[in-house]
């Protein structure tokens, strides 16, 4: 879906793209088979291996860093931002290590989105996008609204309904103490928020 979304953007080539929270980079091979200059970043040490490693089984080159969030590109700037950082809500303390730093967004899902939502114009060229993926169950007003604060101009361009995934049904009881399900909610909206600068 998010790969979806930044190939109708229509980025030039050579356009400097940066994948954060990149996994196993996917998003930053795909900007770069479209001829982007991409950057992957993310705090896992693994997932930076697994990055370069899949860029070079792709046949494309992608500069792959470590680091939390933008720090590992301080002063730079980019036409397109991307990212799927974690979001499920969970516990208040993200892990500091082991598979779970993928999907644990905090107490209600939004340690890491409001984070990059408040640091990406930074990062920004002119007429730069961000484009973030994230669950309804996370706030989407909420994320519009930092990004507004930061002087971008913030929009929803794609909505995907479904059933909860496996890990968020598991905690759906307690999501539902916490007034972030309805109850008897089993679905949720996965949304993809564009932000131009």
């Amino acid at each position: 879906m998010l790969a979806r979304a930044l190939a109708a953007e229509g980025l030039a080539p050579g356009a400097r793209v940066l994948d954060v929270c990149t996994g196993s980079g996917m998003l930053a091979i795909a900007a770069a088979q479209r001829g982007a200059c991409a950057t992957a970043i993310d705090i896992s040490r693994r997932a930076v291996l697994c990055a370069r490693v899949n860029a070079r089984l792709n046949g494309v080159r992608v500069r792959a860093l470590r680091g939390d969030l933008l720090t590992a590109v301080s002063g730079e700037r980019f036409d397109a931002i991307v990212s799927n950082p974690p979001y499920l809500p969970g516990d208040a303390d993200l892990p500091e290590r082991g598979a779970e730093r993928a999907w644990e967004g905090g107490h209600d899902g939004r340690a890491l989105v409001d984070r990059l939502c408040s640091q990406a114009a930074r990062h920004l060229a002119p007429g730069g996008v961000l484009l973030i993926v994230h669950s309804s169950l996370c706030g989407t007003d909420s994320t519009l609204a930092i990004l507004r604060e930061h002087g971008l101009r913030a929009e929803v361009t794609v909505r995907r309904s479904g059933s909860l995934g496996p890990l968020l049904r598991a905690r759906a009881a307690e999501l539902e103490a916490r007034r972030l399900l309805a109850p008897g909610q089993r679905e949720e909206e996965v949304v993809v928020v564009r932000a131009a600068a």
